[in-house]
Parts: C-alpha cells; structure tokens; sequence
C-alpha cells in the first residue's frame, strides 16, 4: 500500500467547492471546518509537514486526514459512530409516550407529569422530559384566548389596521385608552438592592396609599404621548382629555381616534363634543381586542419599566413619576412598527375558528 503521505491529493471540481464552503460557512462544525481547510491545504503541494507549519496545526493532524481524505475522499471527514451504551427505549414507547401526551390525561389530574408519564410507560423522568423536548410538547403551559364576539369584527379590524399601516394623509392618528387604578404602594420594608449573585428583593406586603387614572394618547406615526392623570375616568373626564389631544394637534390636521367600547367613550356627552369638533373622529376596536390598540403596547412599558418594581409613598410621589415618564420616553420617542395586515389577522381568527369548532369541542 502506496505511503498516504506521498501520494499527491487532487481535488475534483465539486469536492474543492464542497470544502470551501465548510470553510466559509458559519454553520459548519468547528472540526469538519479544520479538516477541509487540511485537505485543501494538503492539495495546493507541500508535505505533510510543510502544510501543518502553515495551518499551525500538528502533523499527525494532517497525516491523519490527508490519509482518512484519500481512503474514503468526503465521507472520510465527517466524525464516524462513536461507541455508546445501546439504545434502551423503542419506538413504540416514543409513540405511547406522545400519544398520551396529547389524548390522554391521568386519573384526577388535568395533565400529565413526567413523573407519572413515566411510571405508565415504563421508562425514566428524564427520557420522557427529552421526548417532550424533541417534539415540541409542554403540558405544563397554557395559553388564553377569547373569539370576539363583536358583529363588525372584520369591519373593525379593517378599519384600524388601514389606520397604522396606511395612515390617512394630514392627518394624526391616536391610539387612546385609560389605565385605571394605578395603585401608589409603599413596601413595608425597604427594597434591598442588587448585589453581585443576588437580584433585589422586595417585601411581599405593603401599604397603599391611593390610586390614580391615566389617560394616553399615543401617536402612532411618532410614538409620542399625551398623557393626563385624572382622580376618575369617566365620559366628562374622556371628554375633557380629547379637548386636550385636540388643543396640542396642529391645527389643519384631521385627528383620528382608535378607542375601545368602553360606555364612557360613547357617552352623550363625547357625541354632543364631537359634533362641535367635526375634524376629530373615533375609531372604535372590536370588543375583547384590546391587543390590537398600540396604546396597550406602551402600557406594557409603563408597567414593566417605572410601576411593577416602583416604591411610592404618597399619591402625589406616583404622579411625578408617571409625569417624568412620559417626559422622558416622548424625549425619544419612537413608533411602534405594525407589520401584520388585516388579512393576515383574520385568516389567523379563522384557523383558530376552525379548531374550536371542530369535533370534541
């Protein structure tokens, strides 16, 4: 058998376009990158010794894959099958464990444990995690969902979603709402603060001193908010704070409103406003469809960012701080990128339709 180590290695077209590709691409395994860059280097000339000085490799490394390369060409790079203890759980118990998972629930319970899965099938908690994990399935999550009852849903989508993504030209388009009852909470212990290891921690209970109402309007072309805190959120109150979205909107400019169906928005009093007001017009959402109103969007922020880790010991310390808030996030403000269209909401309302509806619902 001829030396591997002088017998010259030539590459055919496809075969250097197949190892330039391992080299370049980001994907391919750390090792089977080294290797084809060892073959390539071994083809351009050179002994084995010559080509590991210029890869800064070790030669029995490139002995090794030159010989593999010129034995078995690409298959020869690719790892072979490593020794290991023989599989110990079948197809058929695979299948009975997905199965289960997905049409069966145990005794008294409303879904299964990997504990109790494992029990039934025969095979380990963890073998059951990791089938689990290999098709995707988690009986221990849930997710909510309501159909919206509302007769002009698709109407209504329509006609919001044609408001973000093809706003009407000289005009500002607004999506309002109220967060109600943000509460004022003292913690009765002070807030211990973060410290290399150990997240901050806080004291379970506290003291409320008073709520607040807040009402937004967010520009949905600037990301900009109007904000006004009020004691109540009633129809006068509503009233009021589009007078305030309508003084502080250019003048010229049409003013579209997307609310949701709360009373008070539709109040006597709103539509008595509105008619002497002709260039503000109110889009309303379909009922249970608050995510489709970009102000929810902004709440979350709110919420996540000054309120759920805040302390406040007065009403008076809470509405300063939700004032600096909408100081400091209009100083930056940015939109919110809309991307789906209506179609594509409502073909997705139309799949879920469609699985409720179907048999053992």
């Amino acid at each position: 058998m001829p030396d591997p180590r002088l017998e010259p290695l030539v590459l055919s077209e496809d075969e250097r376009r197949i190892l330039e590709n391992w080299v370049k691409r980001r994907s391919t395994a750390q090792g089977l990158a080294l290797r084809a860059r060892v073959v390539l280097a071994c083809a351009q000339g050179g002994s084995n010794v010559a080509v590991a000085a210029r890869l800064g490799v070790d030669r029995k490394t490139v002995t090794r894959w030159r010989a593999r390369f010129l034995r078995e060409r690409l298959d020869g790079l690719h790892d072979e099958p490593r020794p290991g203890v023989p599989r110990t759980i079948t197809d058929a118990q695979v299948e009975e464990v997905i199965v289960r998972t997905l049409e069966e629930v145990p005794a008294g319970a409303t879904h299964w444990s990997k504990r109790e899965l494992a029990r039934r099938v025969g095979i380990s908690p963890t073998s059951v995690h990791r089938i689990w994990r290999s098709f995707g399935l988690q009986p221990h999550c849930t997710e909510d969902f309501k159909i919206s009852p509302d007769p002009l849903l698709l109407d209504k989508i329509r006609d919001v979603v044609g408001l973000y993504l093809a706003p009407p030209a000289n005009a500002a388009v607004f999506a309002v709402d109220e967060k109600p009852q943000i509460q004022a909470l003292q913690r009765t212990a002070p807030v211990l603060p973060m410290i290399p290891g150990v997240p901050e921690r806080r004291s379970r209970d506290y003291v409320r001193h008073g709520t607040i109402d807040l009402f937004a309007a967010l520009n949905t072309a600037t990301g900009k908010v109007i904000g006004k805190l009020s004691a109540q959120h009633r129809a006068v109150d509503f009233r009021d704070f589009l007078d305030d979205i309508d003084r502080q909107v250019t003048p010229g400019l049409d003013i579209h409103v997307i609310c949701d169906n709360l009373s008070a928005h539709k109040a006597p009093v709103v539509q008595k406003w509105l008619l002497t007001h002709p260039r503000v017009q109110l889009h309303f959402t379909p009922t249970y469809s608050s995510w489709i109103s970009q102000v929810e969007r902004w709440f979350a922020e709110l919420q996540r960012r000054c309120l759920d880790r805040g302390v406040f010991c007065s009403l008076d310390e809470l509405t300063a701080a939700l004032e600096e808030w909408i100081e400091l996030w209009n100083a930056t403000a940015r939109p919110f990128k809309w991307t789906k269209t209506a179609d594509q909401i409502i073909d997705r309302i139309c799949r879920y339709c469609t699985r409720v509806s179907g048999p053992g619902h």
